[in-house]
């Protein structure tokens, strides 16, 4: 019998809130009496089952009931051999998925237009990255997956390393052959990491590509809030058989808040149960909606919707998430960040991003093909209105790294500021990125180049988002001493 229409997890906070039981506990706010102000804002229901951790309800760092229950069917849905609910977003999954695998000088393979998260996690635990050599599309500039043959190059020259990281799939869609590369890394003892935090449809949608559990990772994160409908900051980590689900939760409890929130926990119980029995049907009209879109954009002329036609020979683009509508503006003469900010200001239309070449307009469960017509006809408009010629628009997004150093020593030893300008030759001690998509386009340990600098100008001018550094207004960056 399928079970996953059960929600645990929301039941027990339902009965909780039926017993009407006297709280003496916290949060202070003693579900929403304490603040009239909330309890209107965030809605009575809300507020009445933010609470504490307690015997009906479980406890996140040692579940063993309702949550404990609300994990097994997680793990079922998706075809894992276990689940953990994860509050601190996605980020909190990679930093537990690279703390399990790696530590203090081991090597990892990964690809290097990884998110922030992930290279954060290598400063906080002082794991060695290896960056795959991975090419780069000339004409949307942006990076590509990774092919089977350059990891399997990358693991050979580095037989010590622990684990490989794979993007399943990227920001922008593209995706590797997780499974054979799988396949490679077990035979020379190495763990398979999967950064699948845009990937969550990938499990009950037909017509997407593999997921990474399916095809052989030992360890996913998944982003339930981005593509699966749960709220902001929930998101899963997905284990294989071969690994350890108890010293799992002892890693994941070094940073994982002891105050769990059960509004999210119970997003993700009830997110769950709709995409195990509608899944398929929610991501089916996904999936046309974005065709359609994808279709009328490129009918406009000068943007370019890109999609399964990236599919190459080498192997750099396994698979294409045909759910990504990913649209280079180059064409028109505008950045990407131009486009998303006219979209915004001009025409109440909040895409995702919008970085130097392109833009993401993220179609999910909640979408509807009214949306969709309003953003083709915004883009249409935007093109008329605002397009000029291409010559001054910067191409390249993805700079190949020169590493001199690890993160975690770069990050902590001696530094000093400078102006930009004055940062060629040095290696960086922060990170520099547009966010989103949380790329970093330095890292510490490398070196600062005349194209990094460049770029973070270029990047300045045209209105990206930078984060990262300590001077939050970017004009000077930290270097070693």
């Amino acid at each position: 019998m399928n079970e996953q229409y059960k929600t645990p997890l929301r039941d027990a906070l339902e009965e909780l809130e039926n017993n009407r039981t006297i709280p003496f506990d916290i949060p202070g706010h003693k579900r929403g009496k304490g603040s009239s102000n909330l309890r209107d804002f965030l809605g009575k229901k809300c507020l009445s089952i933010d609470v504490n951790s307690m015997k009906p309800l479980d406890n996140l760092c040692h579940p063993v009931s309702v949550i404990k229950e609300a994990e097994e069917l997680a793990a079922q849905a998706f075809k894992a051999e276990n689940a953990f609910f994860m509050v601190g977003g996605t980020t909190s999954a990679v930093q537990a998925m690279i703390f399990y695998a790696v530590k203090r000088g081991e090597k990892i393979i990964l690809p290097r237009n990884v998110h922030r998260s992930v290279l954060n996690a290598l400063v906080l635990c002082g794991a060695i990255p290896v960056y795959i050599e991975c090419g780069a599309s000339e004409k949307l500039g942006i990076a590509l997956g990774c092919s089977v043959e350059k990891v399997e190059k990358a693991i050979l020259e580095n037989p010590d390393a622990m684990a490989v990281l794979i993007n399943n799939p990227t920001y922008y869609g593209i995706c590797s052959d997780i499974a054979e590369i799988s396949t490679i890394a077990h035979k020379h003892g190495m763990a398979v990491l999967a950064d699948e935090a845009h990937g969550t449809h990938f499990y009950f949608g037909e017509n997407f590509p593999c997921a990474a559990i399916h095809a052989g990772a030992d360890i996913a994160t998944v982003g339930m809030h981005k593509s699966g409908g749960s709220l902001t900051q929930s998101s899963l980590l997905l284990c294989g058989k071969n690994i350890n689900a108890n010293y799992m939760r002892q890693i994941i409890n070094l940073t994982q808040t002891t105050s769990a929130s059960y509004i999210l926990m119970s997003s993700l119980d009830i997110s769950r149960s709709n995409l195990a029995l509608n899944g398929k049907r929610i991501y089916s009209d996904v999936l046309k909606l974005t065709e359609y879109a994808r279709s009328e954009i490129n009918k406009i002329g000068g943007y370019y919707a890109f999609a399964e036609e990236l599919i190459n020979s080498d192997n750099s683009v396994f698979d294409f998430d045909k759910s990504k509508l990913a649209v280079n503006t180059l064409g028109t003469g505008l950045a990407g960040i131009e486009v998303y900010d006219i979209l915004r200001d001009e025409y109440d239309i909040q895409i995702e991003f919008g970085d130097i070449g392109n833009i993401l307009a993220y179609v999910s469960i909640g979408d509807n093909h009214k949306n969709i017509e309003m953003l083709i006809s915004a883009l249409a408009e935007v093109k008329r209105r605002f397009s000029r010629k291409e010559m001054d628009i910067m191409k390249q997004e993805y700079i190949p790294p020169i590493v001199r150093a690890a993160p975690q020593e770069a990050f902590y030893l001696p530094k000093k500021m400078l102006p930009l300008a004055s940062c060629v030759g040095k290696i960086c001690a922060e990170f520099v990125m547009c966010y989103p998509p949380g790329i970093p386009i330095i890292v510490p340990g490398e070196e600062i180049t005349a194209e990094i600098v460049n770029y973070i100008s270029y990047a300045k001018e045209k209105g990206c988002s930078l984060t990262g550094c300590e001077d939050m207004s970017i004009e000077n960056i930290n270097v070693l001493e």
